[in-house]
């Protein structure tokens, strides 16, 4: 007769983040928010403005500041 022996097989719970690690996380990917300035802003909405007269369109200033704000922020 032959003995056998079984070996248990071991398994690894997965690791839970802890809620410090996930706020920590949370705060790093709201850091890198991108906000543009004034000048910038500025310069973009006259670019819009000038591509915006040479294509004959009709607009505003503010439409067209609007427009700069949202391409800058990436909204």
């Amino acid at each position: 007769m032959m003995k056998t022996t079984a070996k248990a097989k071991t398994v690894s719970k997965p690791v839970k983040k802890t809620d410090a690690a996930k706020t920590a996380k949370q705060k790093k990917a709201s850091a890198v928010k991108y906000v543009p300035g004034e000048d910038e802003i500025r310069e973009k909405a006259r670019e819009i403005y000038y591509e915006r007269i040479a294509r004959g369109e009709h607009g505003t200033p503010e439409g067209d500041w609007k427009e700069a704000e949202e391409l800058l922020k990436g909204s």
